[in-house]
């Protein structure tokens, strides 16, 4: 005699199926505020606002799913954004020399 409520009733068993995707059609906040202050970067190179750019890209790299992505998007651009953004603003530091004592900065 066989219990109804049974888990382990072999004619209770249903085949696994997986969502085909679960799609959001509102905006990734995160990553759309990534992108900004990543822009923003780019164009002031403020090295100081760089770094929290860096750690949004981090937290939403980390944070993404991959079944509610659209067709072809990773997440992972907003994060080489970031690095770019990152290294723009510290390039100058390295590259540019400061004028030597006693020559104007236009020679």
């Amino acid at each position: 005699m066989s219990n109804p409520n049974d888990p382990r009733d072999a004619s209770l068993e249903t085949r696994v199926t997986f969502p085909k995707s679960w799609n959001r059609d509102e905006a990734d906040a995160l990553g759309s505020s990534n992108m900004m202050l990543s822009g923003l970067i780019l164009i002031t190179r403020n090295r100081l606002l760089a770094w929290p750019a860096l750690l949004l890209a981090i937290s939403g790299a980390v944070n993404q799913h991959p079944l509610r992505t659209k067709d072809g998007s990773t997440g992972i651009t907003g994060l080489w954004f970031a690095i770019s953004a990152l290294i723009a603003s510290y390039v100058p530091m390295i590259l540019v020399t400061p004028p030597q004592v006693g020559q104007s900065p236009l020679q």
